[in-house]
């Protein structure tokens, strides 16, 4: 299992039975098991707090949507230059969209996208995180908040980039790479 990760990757039935519930259901729901999980799953104590982190962070809400969501995600990851995620949140962002053209631009270049200035707003904060936090100011939370985003929203965008960009390293730095199937997700 080389290809998964540079760290060992525990086989599933030796994993912790609520590991192995998890990893049936991702095999239920999308055909696979997302490589992350088990190269994560050599630390269960771990992967299980950013397991739950992960999932709650990608809740819509009224004003913030799962789709802009998984934007957030791709261009935190484009920005840290991530193979893993860029793969696999664009096969995400492909799903919500509906759209794989716009979808892939996004991921791609989410400045030369068709985005609303909302979201270019939004990712343009994310990416300012990623890249220059020290240079974050209160005023831009202004704006975002001009869009339409509530306090709780604003504060949505700024952990999701913050968890990306933990993400991102903890992938790279494990030598994490993306499922194959990720690729072919949501194309048509």
């Amino acid at each position: 299992m080389a290809d998964i990760s540079w760290f060992p990757v525990p086989d599933e039935s030796e994993l912790p039975e609520d590991l192995q519930k998890l990893f049936a259901k991702a095999r239920e729901r999308i055909g696979f098991v997302p490589n992350v999980f088990q190269a994560y799953a050599w630390r269960p104590e771990r992967f299980r707090p950013w397991f739950q982190h992960f999932r709650d962070l990608h809740v819509g809400s009224e004003h913030l949507s799962e789709a802009e969501r998984e934007m957030i995600a791709v261009a935190v990851s484009m920005e840290n230059s991530c193979l893993y995620c860029l793969v696999a949140h664009g096969a995400a962002l492909r799903e919500h969209l509906g759209d794989p053209v716009r979808a892939d631009r996004i991921t791609l270049d989410y400045r030369r996208a068709d985005i609303t200035p909302r979201q270019r707003a939004i990712l343009d904060w994310a990416v300012r995180i990623t890249r220059e936090p020290t240079t974050c100011e209160e005023e831009q939370l202004d704006e975002l908040r001009a869009h339409g985003l509530t306090d709780e929203e604003v504060w949505d965008v700024a952990e999701i980039a913050a968890m990306y960009n933990f993400t991102n390293r903890l992938a790279m730095a494990t030598g994490q790479l993306p499922n194959v199937e990720y690729h072919y997700l949501a194309r048509t």
